[in-house]
């Protein structure tokens, strides 16, 4: 029963963070945090989550990731890619290079450095995109900026880990074997992305395996005719079938969602077509603005605010630790704050085109940090012990601020913004 009454707890939390968003007109996202962080030092919450809530979490996150790809347009996903390599890269080095140097600086490892410096180039995007929904503003070029970037940012980064980690561990050393392999990996879930989208899920496919006979029978809107009633269920298998592949080749299970949730395209909750394929009355219960609906349901209002929650708890207030590290957290967190806003910036504006106003906003929009970064302190810090307890403190506090600097940069910078007319 302690899980159930857990689960409790953290939906009344999301619930005191919603009424806290209204009355202050501010994104949710900073209350989930600020509420997790309040529960676990209150006692409320335990320090170390259960499985059963971890894994909740876990597909709270998935479905929140899922749902944002599912709104967006695989055209403009295509198009922004080509737009995004710069931010990518230099959004990226810049703060890779800024939390390594502070790191060497402080304390005089190079392994450790490295691991603050991974951990702090990956872009928490579903905090960015989250904060960007309760704007107004996540169908915006500039979001759509973000969203290409971060993910090319999260698979450099996921690449990264694969390599930097077993060597700072002392497990291995740098390899061009080891290297190909964590291409090889990426190519090959991009490439099942691609057929997926191209050829399995199309009523009549594209490409080479067009000229299989009868293969366009199993395309998913003729699934959805033989389905009638729980298309539901064969699109939550569909996104965590993805999910899970994304994971088993070394990929955070969002970026899979995302992918997933990108190529389901609109077209393909046709009832007009899935009609004439099940000639049978449709329920249009379940075309893709219901479903939208009810996804967004689950992702934004009961599932996915536990994953924010459980964030937001994993910060522990050690009075004398924290004292220790206020230094640390105030110099890195600026240092990274400026670095990652000029060079996001300035990338955007240069390399993607992009407005000044959307420049700067996706500028903000890279600030954030947390499923990967915590991912990376996890390996660290408790498989590994690369990580001392005051160099663990001062990434989970800086990883904090950064992401309380989100939501609040974005608020503060719409109205400049939406003068570009967006």
């Amino acid at each position: 029963m302690h899980e159930l009454e857990h689960l409790t707890i953290i939906w009344v939390g999301v619930l005191i963070a919603h009424f806290m968003a209204k009355a202050t007109r501010l994104t949710p996202v900073l209350f989930y945090l600020f509420m997790g962080a309040i529960f676990v030092n209150m006692g409320i919450l335990p320090e170390h989550p259960s499985e059963f809530i971890v894994d909740f979490a876990e597909l709270g996150i998935i479905l929140i990731m899922f749902a944002l790809g599912f709104e967006e347009s695989t055209t403009n996903f295509m198009a922004g890619m080509k737009r995004s390599w710069g931010i990518a890269f230099f959004g990226g080095l810049a703060p890779f290079l800024t939390a390594y140097s502070a790191a060497y600086y402080f304390w005089g490892d190079v392994n450790m450095a490295l691991v603050v410096g991974l951990a702090m180039t990956a872009t928490a995007v579903s905090l960015t995109l989250v904060s960007l929904k309760s704007e107004g503003l996540n169908k915006t070029r500039a979001a759509t900026g973000i969203m290409t970037s971060a993910v090319l940012d999260d698979i450099a980064s996921l690449a990264l880990v694969a390599i930097i980690i077993p060597i700072a561990a002392g497990e291995a050393s740098l390899s061009l074997t080891s290297i190909g392999f964590v291409v090889l990996k990426t190519i090959v879930f991009f490439l099942a992305v691609a057929a997926l989208s191209s050829w399995v899920l199309p009523t009549e496919p594209k490409g080479p395996l067009s000229f299989i006979p009868g293969l366009g029978r199993f395309g998913i809107a003729h699934l959805f005719s033989l389905t009638r009633g729980q298309r539901t269920l064969v699109v939550l298998i569909y996104v965590m079938f993805v999910a899970i592949v994304s994971y088993e080749l070394g990929f955070h299970p969002a970026v899979g969602a995302y992918m997933a949730g990108l190529i389901l395209k609109e077209e393909y909750f046709d009832m007009s077509v899935i009609k004439v394929l099940s000639e049978e009355k449709t329920d249009t219960s379940e075309d893709y603005f219901s479903m939208k609906r009810l996804i967004d349901n689950i992702a934004f209002v009961w599932a996915g605010p536990v994953f924010f929650i459980v964030l937001g708890a994993k910060i522990i207030f050690d009075l004398d630790l924290l004292l220790s590290v206020v230094p640390y957290v105030v110099i890195l967190t600026l240092g990274l704050i400026v670095a990652q806003i000029t060079s996001a910036s300035l990338a955007a504006r240069y390399t993607g085109g992009f407005s000044y106003q959307e420049s700067v906003m996706i500028g903000l929009g890279m600030l954030g940090r947390a499923e990967l970064a915590f991912v990376v302190m996890d390996i660290a810090y408790v498989q590994n012990n690369i990580l001392t307890d005051q160099a663990f403190y001062t990434l989970m506090v800086t990883a904090f601020f950064l992401n309380l600097a989100v939501p609040l940069g974005i608020k503060l910078w719409k109205p400049y913004f939406i003068k570009t007319g967006m």
